[in-house]
């Protein structure tokens, strides 16, 4: 039962990282560059971070 609660709320939290206008959809969020496709990279005050391996990008 556990598991199909936890299958819902991780299907509604993609939905966080595109947004659709008409016909086009647009990511939010930039992806990692060592990942590759499939990995968002999260938003910080002053810099991105890549959860999967680490990567940190620092705004200027």
């Amino acid at each position: 039962m556990a598991g199909k609660k936890a299958a819902a709320k991780a299907s509604d939290s993609i939905h966080k990282y595109y947004k659709i206008t008409g016909d086009k959809i647009t990511r939010l969020h930039r992806l990692c560059s060592r990942c590759g496709k499939g990995v968002f990279m999260s938003e910080h005050k002053n810099r991105r971070t890549c959860g999967k391996c680490g990567l940190t990008e620092f705004n200027q």
